[in-house]
Parts: C-alpha cells; structure tokens; sequence
C-alpha cells in the first residue's frame, strides 16, 4: 500500500497558515471527503475551540457542499461526541477540526466512518488521491446545504450520562474539573454536576486562544493544586478535543491512562465481565504489563495512537484499551476514545469499591520512567540514525529485564520521544538524558 501523504495518526494536522493547515487546502479536503465518503450526502461537522476553527469549519463546509454534501454543523463538540453524533443521525462520516493537545496556534481535520470509527489507510489514500486533481462544483441544483444542530451539546450530554447504571450517582463527591478551555467546556461539568457531584471547575472559559494553555490533560500542576486546596476526592482532566483524561487523587497524586485503563479491566476481571484482554501501546508501563499478566488477563501492544490500539481490539474481539497519556477506549460505550465516558466507568469503580482512587491504584505500582521529548527539523531521518540506534540497543542491554528503551518520532509533532522505564528512578533519568543528548547533537 502507498505511504499517505498527508495523513498522519490521528488525521492531518499542523500548524495553522502553513501547507497543508491552510484555508485553500481544507477547502479542496472538503470536497475530496464528500465525493469520497457522502454517499448519502450526509456529513456532521464539529470543532474544538480554538480560534481558527471558525475559518476552518467554513471552507469545509464550502468544500463539501461544492461535493453534493450537506453538513450538519453542531459547533464546539468534544471529538468523541462527532463518533456519537455521527451514528445517531445516520451520517456518512464525521469530521473533527482540531489539533487535541496541541497549542492554539496548531489545528487539523480528523475523520470517523458511518460507524464512528476513524478511517483505514485505504480511505485515507483514496482521499489523497482525489487532491491531485482539480476540483470542480456540482451545478446549482445538485449542491449541498448546512445545517446547524442546536441541541447537539444537550444529546451529548444524555449519551454521557446513559453509560452508567440508572442508579448510579456521585451524591456527597466533590469533583475538580479542568476542560484545559476546550471542547468539553460546556460538556463535562452537566454530566458530573447532574450525576450528582459537587463541581468545582476550571479550564472552561476558552476565547480562542488560550485551548491547552498551561491546563488540561497535558499541564496538571494547577488540577493538582486544586484538588488539594478544595479538599477535593479528586481531579478529572480532559484535552482539548476531550478524547483523553487524566485523574488526580485527594493528595494531588497524578493518575495517568495506563493506572486506570488497569483499573477498569482488573475491576471488571474482579466482577467476572472482562470480554478478552486489554490493548496497550509501546509506551503501556511494563509494571502495567507484568500485572495483568499475574491476572492471567491477556495483554497485546500496539502501535502509539488510540486507532492502531482500536485495530488490536477489533482483531481481538476485546474492549478494553489505552494508552499512557489517557485516551481509553471502553467498546461497550463509544466506538472511540471518549474522556468523559472513560471518566466515568473510572468512578464506576471506585463507588463500586468504596475506596479513594489513590488507594486503589497504590496496589499496582507503575516503574519509574523518565520521558524527553526534542523537537527537530527531520524526525524520520534521526530516529534512523544508525549511532543513535546503536547506542539505545547497548542502554537496553544494560537495562535488560529491570526496565527498557522506547525512541519514537511523534505522529502529530515534529519531535523524538526518549522513553527510558527502569525499576530505579534514577537510572531511567541518567539513560534517557544519556540517550536525549544523542539526538540532540543529530538534529
């Protein structure tokens, strides 16, 4: 099959005004979609909150229509929720617009099949394949319209609340909630508040420009804060486009993907409904590892990215999945990673246990790991760099089974990850810095 040119692992994204994040190429990406996925000519259209959405939404909007495709429009929707509303109005597709943890100045296009999936790479190609070419407009007769879905936030909010038990409630629970001023601004609050939680909340005032600004799932020193300074039970942080969380416990501990991706799976082993084993990534802690495999819980990694650990549970028929920095994946309730969701199924536990989120996850303690992220011009040509190679094979020799080494080119940045777990702390530290500084001095 033919390398995508302009997919990456979770849709096309970049930074916005240069190629391809620009308003020309969106608009032909519109019409590209429509011809190739609106069969029905039906396709839903949501966004996260930064600023440049408002111009995006518009040329795909124009794209599409030019394609014969109606968009329905529902405005700033957490990614997940586009997967629901995507199915529940019978859509041929649904597209997101948004760049998830990235600052504001970043943005992109995602899509979710009729099933609220994301797309194959055969898809994806076909799309490609269609912007070589130049784009016509149907005749007056045959465009699309737009519609714009009003109560979009109000049926998200249902479909939240409708994947916990009638009578489970979160009555006496004080909540810190932080929206990292996204998509699950005008979200997630309802859905706890209306569970029953006393919601204290922050991250929810986006104007654009501040979606990921120090808050959310990837800045949690303020959360952790908060949850200390509010005598909270604990801490709940989405992402940008809320299909990822992490938690924070009473004492302002964090508590990351892989913590409660575990904690699902062995609590629905305990209660004797676990379907099959759970899908991790290569980054999956290997204490995480080493735990569900003392279960007798079968454990598979795949690929970093929540639709390569989607592709592991579909071969498997399983429907537990995850990875470190919180998207997790529960088929039983979304076809995609959904934060809130996740969120919830997490407090499911701990109600069902009558235990702090802290003590539970204290039982399964994960292996110190140190992680570096460096930023380069050329991310594939240094990650193949033959010393840097052979310098992370002789680190992983001398770790050998106390711990191990991950290099990895991010799919949505242009960075190298240096991943170093060991049973010590400060031996991951002194190997993963050892193994940074070589790809610094490539780059």
């Amino acid at each position: 099959m033919s390398e995508r040119k302009y997919f990456g692992t979770d849709g096309i994204r970049g930074t916005v005004g240069d190629f391809p994040i620009t308003p020309e190429f969106v608009l032909k990406l519109g019409w590209a979609a429509g011809k190739v996925l609106g069969k029905k000519g039906k396709i839903v259209i949501g966004k996260d909150t930064r600023i440049s959405g408002y111009m995006f939404e518009s040329v795909l909007e124009a794209g599409l229509t030019a394609a014969g495709v109606s968009s329905f429009l529902v405005g700033p929707m957490p990614t997940p929720a586009i997967a629901y509303l995507t199915r529940t109005f019978r859509a041929d597709a649904g597209i997101v617009i948004s760049a998830s943890h990235n600052p504001f100045q970043d943005n992109g296009i995602k899509f979710f099949s009729a099933a609220g999936t994301k797309l194959p790479d055969s898809v994806e190609l076909e799309i490609e394949a269609l912007l070589e070419q130049e784009m016509t407009s149907l005749p007056s007769e045959k465009l699309g319209k737009a519609y714009r879905i009003e109560d979009a936030a109000a049926r998200y909010i249902e479909f939240c609340k409708a994947s916990v038990p009638n009578d489970f409630n979160l009555d006496g629970m004080k909540i810190v909630l932080d929206c990292a001023n996204g998509a699950t601004y005008h979200i997630a609050p309802y859905v706890f508040k209306e569970l029953g939680a006393k919601v204290i909340k922050t991250g929810v005032e986006p104007n654009g420009l501040n979606i990921n600004h120090e808050c959310g799932a990837t800045h949690l020193e303020p959360l952790c804060k908060a949850v200390v300074e509010h005598q909270a039970d604990l801490g709940i942080a989405f992402d940008g486009d809320g299909d990822r969380l992490m938690m924070v416990d009473a004492n302002g501990t964090v508590i990351n993907g892989d913590q409660l991706m575990f904690l699902m799976a062995y609590h629905l082993q305990q209660k004797g409904q676990l379907k099959g084993g759970v899908v991790g990534t290569l980054m999956t802690n290997m204490a995480i590892e080493n735990a569900l495999i003392e279960l007798d819980i079968p454990f598979e990694r795949s690929k970093v990215g929540d639709r390569y650990v989607m592709e592991s549970l579909q071969k498997n028929d399983w429907l537990i999945g995850g990875e470190s920095s919180g998207h997790l994946i529960h088929l039983d309730y979304n076809s995609t990673g959904d934060g809130i969701v996740a969120a919830l199924q997490v407090l499911r536990v701990v109600r069902e246990q009558e235990k702090g989120i802290g003590e539970l996850v204290a039982k399964f303690p994960l292996f110190p790991q140190t992680m570096i992220n460096i930023r380069v011009t050329d991310a594939k040509a240094v990650i193949a760099d033959e010393n840097l190679q052979r310098l992370a094979q002789e680190v992983d020799a001398e770790l050998a089974d106390q711990g191990r080494v991950l290099l990895r080119a991010s799919g949505t940045e242009p960075l190298i990850r240096v991943m170093v777990e060991a049973n010590d702390a400060n031996l991951a530290t002194k190997m993963a810095e050892k193994l940074a500084q070589k790809v610094r001095n490539i780059a």
